[in-house]
């Protein structure tokens, strides 16, 4: 599907584009914001404990520590 260049269509075209979207975001299941970030929050700290950025990588298994040092003689 080729991008359609909103500022080539008519103002008519525009509002028929925005209609359509609406119609598609009007089927869309709503769920509060309290019951989502409770579950988001509930499922973060489920997986923490797997979290590399939360327990750290072991030494043995990052792939982006040094090889080796640079000595000055």
């Amino acid at each position: 599907m080729p991008a359609i260049n909103i500022e080539d269509l008519s103002e008519k075209d525009k509002l028929k584009m925005e209609v359509e979207q609406l119609r598609k975001e009007v089927k869309l299941e709503r769920q509060p914001v309290s019951k989502c970030s409770e579950e988001i929050k509930n499922y973060i700290e489920e997986r923490s404990g797997e979290d590399p950025l939360v327990k750290g990588v072991p030494e043995e298994k990052n792939p982006f520590k040094e090889k080796g040092g640079c000595v000055i003689a």
